[in-house]
């Protein structure tokens, strides 16, 4: 191995370049991405946690098993797992079958999707996996001679899948939506006798840079860009990192891509139908308005294009199920939220306050975008009638 030393921006570009190759992805952030998460792989002793790299789509043939063929021939030790155990990945991760292993997932809808059963096991096993010193416990020995014993489950995590992931999961990774390929868009065959060894190539310089920049990250705190905090901040902060040791244009593209990525997930982001609602009742439902009656709240929700609620299961959203997803919420007097009697020119109905929602929209809502929504029609003049 050559002892010169490796600029660490360039080994980046060869690395994004390498994916630009097989790989066509949504936006030039993923490439940063992923680029940034195969080297970060190479160095996952050096941080409190490692992000996990989902590829997502709504329908096969998208590119997303491509995408982990090309990541495999990049990082350390890499474990496809599509059909392995809980018990299977502890043992792996636990160096029994020698060094921890990169664990690439294809087919992640087949362990997580509505028709997987129960995978609470391997589903606590890639949380655990999240954070370093958080082992996965399991009992130990034989008949009634068993003892808890605690097993290393830290490792570097990518998968593949169509639709979403758990929510435990998803808040824990980098996002990247894949889509099909348009007829304008080429990519090279991949072939493995002739490409594995140019990735694994790259991947041993990879491994030898980050060898050489080691003791500089540990324990580094990059900055984060405006407006990224919590949890994105905490799976973004390795990909940083690295991108400020790379040096060259990395640290600006990767908090640009960080940016685009973070904002792109809360966008598009539906593994809260609570959270989706309270949004579209804050930017669609109740501007200019602070109150509501549920009937006109309902109108409203299950007209709006492209939301969920006209369809939930088969039939849209009544007033029990809007009661009972509001009712999760708090009001600023720390009460559920509830409907309130509200006068009306037709009478007295139930409905919903803005007041009420306040506290809830400015804890879990998204900040609104710039482009609001029209303003919902006002209802004749009301006051509110007291609760009988």
């Amino acid at each position: 191995m050559s002892t010169e030393p490796i600029d660490g921006a360039e080994l980046l570009n060869e690395v994004e370049q390498f994916h630009r190759r097989f790989n066509v992805f949504p936006q030039e952030a993923a490439y940063v991405a992923v680029a940034l998460w195969d080297a970060h792989a190479h160095l996952l002793d050096c941080f409190d946690s490692t992000p996990r790299l989902a590829f997502l789509s709504p329908e096969p043939g998208s590119g997303k098993s491509r995408a982990l063929d090309v990541i495999e021939t990049l990082v350390p030790r890499s474990m496809a797992a599509a059909d392995a155990s809980a018990a299977a990945l502890v043992r792996s991760v636990s160096g029994i079958d020698g060094g921890r292993p990169t664990i690439l997932f294809d087919e992640i809808d087949t362990i997580f999707g509505p028709k997987a059963g129960d995978n609470e096991q391997l589903r606590g096993f890639i949380n655990a996996g999240h954070a370093r010193g958080r082992p996965t416990y399991r009992c130990v020995g034989d008949g009634s001679n068993q003892q808890v014993q605690g097993f290393p489950s830290y490792c570097a995590v990518a998968v593949a899948g169509l639709g979403s992931l758990p929510d435990t999961i998803l808040t824990r990774s980098v996002i990247i939506r894949m889509r099909r390929r348009a007829r304008n868009e080429k990519v090279e065959p991949f072939r493995t006798r002739i490409h594995v060894p140019q990735g694994n190539e790259i991947r041993d310089r990879l491994a030898q840079w980050a060898e050489s920049v080691a003791e500089q990250i540990t324990g580094a705190f990059p900055t984060m860009p405006e407006g990224i905090s919590d949890r994105p901040a905490d799976v973004w902060e390795p990909l940083l990192a690295i991108a400020d040791a790379a040096g060259g244009d990395w640290p600006e593209r990767a908090r640009d891509a960080c940016l685009t990525l973070v904002r792109a997930a809360q966008d598009t982001d539906k593994r809260s139908l609570g959270i989706r609602l309270l949004t579209d009742l804050r930017d669609q439902v109740l501007i200019g308005v602070d109150k509501l009656p549920t009937i006109a709240i309902l109108d409203r929700l299950n007209s709006i294009e492209d939301a969920p609620w006209a369809d939930l299961e088969g039939k849209p959203l009544d007033n029990r199920r809007l009661a009972r997803l509001l009712g999760e919420y708090m009001t600023s007097d720390n009460e559920p939220v509830r409907s309130r009697n509200i006068r009306t020119a037709g009478g007295i109905l139930k409905g919903f306050h803005a007041a009420d929602l306040a506290d809830a929209w400015a804890r879990y809502c998204p900040p609104p975008s710039q482009k609001s929504a029209t303003s919902a029609t006002p209802l004749q003049p009301s006051s509110e009638a007291p609760n009988p």
